[in-house]
């Protein structure tokens, strides 16, 4: 009998809000238990990495977690608090280095929730091996970035939920955390792997909600954690990717805004600059990168708010 594949499913906490979790987690079973039905020879490891101040998850939670998902064959369940915040590519990058022989990794946002089909859907196109990672069909809002309908080529894959070859890690090194603490780190790593030669590929029939919440004029309205963090990773990305005029630009846009929090992005950039701890540039031909739109990608259809 051929040994089982195995699919590990990572999402890394932070705080989450109550009730979350358990949507989370229901949704995960029940993608897994299609897959099951769908093809029985892949197990499924489901991993939590905890970057909050105090554990999302007590003793008690975890033991009933485990065993709503041990209901399930060859369904199973980790939780690692970490005592201390690493940030999304850093935490996911510590699930990764103990993934036990995982053969496919499915980056999931603790804030989604998996549509019954959505694994068997990503799986499916990791049949073609020139695939490194695909990329899930984001509800109620989709993301604006465009793909190529025939092919479903993509210039990035969101990690709010993406199947990525383990063999895809391991070739570009994970993600970059020493560079981004949040945003822009599935960008880097998906340009990271179509520099390796894997195509970057979206898949509409694999569906996950992502619960965004708006405002009551239906806009976005991000905390300062998020202004922050990604007004800083845009520069540094401009930066690795080899385009010193746009950092240009961003620091002067930034340097211009009458956010506070955006002139502390602006001259945090600055001082890693000066200390000259910056990733070194890539891709110098921009093969890859793409800066045509603030979404790192051409615009399937833009938001009009």
């Amino acid at each position: 009998m051929s040994p089982r594949r195995k699919v590990q499913i990572q999402s890394v906490l932070f705080d989450p809000p109550g009730g979350s979790l358990e949507r989370h987690l229901r949704g995960i079973r029940q993608a897994a238990t299609f897959l099951s039905r769908d093809d029985d020879s892949f197990e499924v490891a489901v991993c939590f990495g905890d970057c909050s101040a105090r554990p999302a998850l007590d003793a008690s939670a975890v033991a009933s977690t485990r065993s709503f998902f041990s209901e399930k064959e060859h369904l199973s369940f980790r939780y690692e608090f970490f005592g201390e915040n690493l940030g999304h590519g850093g935490g996911q990058n510590r699930l990764l280095r103990e993934r036990d022989g995982a053969d496919f990794v499915l980056i999931l946002n603790p804030d989604t929730c998996l549509s019954p089909q959505a694994l068997v859907a990503l799986l499916a196109l990791m049949a073609d091996a020139t695939i490194g990672i695909t990329e899930a069909r984001q509800v109620p809002l989709e993301h604006q970035k465009a793909y190529d309908e025939v092919t479903g080529d993509t210039s990035w894959a969101s990690g709010a939920c993406s199947l990525m070859r383990s063999a895809v890690f391991d070739l570009v090194g994970g993600f970059d955390d020493t560079t981004f603490f949040m945003y822009c780190d599935d960008v880097d790593l998906s340009w990271r792997a179509r520099l390796a030669g894997y195509r970057v590929v979206h898949q509409p029939k694999a569906a996950v909600f992502h619960d965004k919440r708006l405002s009551q004029r239906g806009t976005y309205v991000p905390s300062d954690a998020e202004k922050y963090y990604s007004a800083l990773a845009s520069v540094f990305l401009a930066a690795k990717y080899s385009r010193p005029d746009i950092v240009k630009a961003r620091l002067d846009d930034l340097d211009r805004s009458p956010e506070a929090i955006h002139k502390r992005a602006a001259s945090e950039y600055r001082r890693r600059e000066a200390a000259g701890i910056l990733a070194a540039p890539l891709d110098p031909q921009g093969s890859v990168a793409q800066f045509q739109t603030y979404a790192y990608a051409d615009l399937r259809f833009d938001y009009a708010f």
